[in-house]
């Protein structure tokens, strides 16, 4: 009789749990309501290919894009760092930021004099480079570090010379009316395909000698790349700006009603 009783109370939780899979079959499919615009065809691109919808900041035929661009050394398709610093002529908030740079074959110095650039996404937070390969430094300040705010998950440097990737994904800060910061940053950066910040949150702008911190600012400013008295090479730089989509509630339908 257990054995029995046992079997039927399993046989009547399948017979419910199949019922209430019956019914849910014919439940209508979740709609959320919300009236979203198609997305744009864009052609990804390649190693050597921007994607379709980026704007190409250094294709290797020169820098008229940024302002003081003349002042840096473009050879061979590459961009030399020299004689201070460069800016976008665009400004740019939200972004997706693609640069090849490679620090000095022959690996002279150490720590911070090394290979020393820097990517200031609206010319004011730094997302460091370096030639952190066998280069000990502050933590901080090695490649890929938020500088002196965050430093990278993993060091991925290659050696002296190679060829190296940044892709950055920046979320520009918000300010309300009054200049209080109503929204900080964020950042994303892949080194070489591998992710070593992970939507990190900006404490303010890089300063060297005092703590970061937030000024109001346009919604938009130029990007800078850093001379440090270092030859860093450059090439192959684009950018995509980041647009969210924005959906708009389905208007309820209402039932018409008539009278006789």
């Amino acid at each position: 009789m257990r054995r029995s009783t046992g079997l039927l109370l399993c046989l009547g939780v399948v017979g419910a749990a199949g019922a209430w899979l019956h019914a849910a079959d014919q439940l209508p499919p979740y709609e959320s309501g919300i009236i979203w615009p198609e997305p744009t065809m864009v052609e990804p691109g390649s190693a050597t290919k921007a994607p379709s919808d980026a704007i190409v900041l250094f294709d290797g035929k020169d820098l008229s894009k940024w302002k003081d661009g003349e002042k840096w050394r473009v050879e061979d398709g590459i961009a030399y760092a020299d004689k201070g610093y460069i800016r976008t002529k665009q400004p740019f908030g939200d972004c997706q930021l693609h640069l090849e740079f490679a620090t000095p074959e022959e690996a002279k110095g150490k720590e911070q004099q090394r290979g020393n650039s820097g990517v200031f996404l609206m010319g004011k937070y730094e997302v460091q480079i370096l030639d952190s390969y066998d280069n000990p430094t502050y933590f901080d300040g090695q490649a890929g570090a938020i500088y002196k705010q965050r430093p990278p998950m993993v060091n991925a440097s290659r050696k002296p010379g190679e060829w190296q990737e940044y892709d950055i994904i920046f979320t520009a800060p918000r300010f309300a009316k009054d200049g209080k910061l109503s929204k900080p940053a964020y950042v994303t950066v892949l080194h070489n395909g591998v992710v070593i910040q992970n939507h990190t949150e900006l404490e303010g702008e890089t300063d060297y000698r005092v703590p970061p911190h937030y000024k109001k600012h346009a919604d938009k400013l130029p990007i800078s790349l850093q001379y440090h008295g270092q030859p860093v090479k450059f090439r192959n730089i684009w950018i995509r700006e980041i647009n969210e989509p924005v959906g708009k509630k389905a208007e309820k339908k209402t039932a018409s009603t008539t009278s006789s």
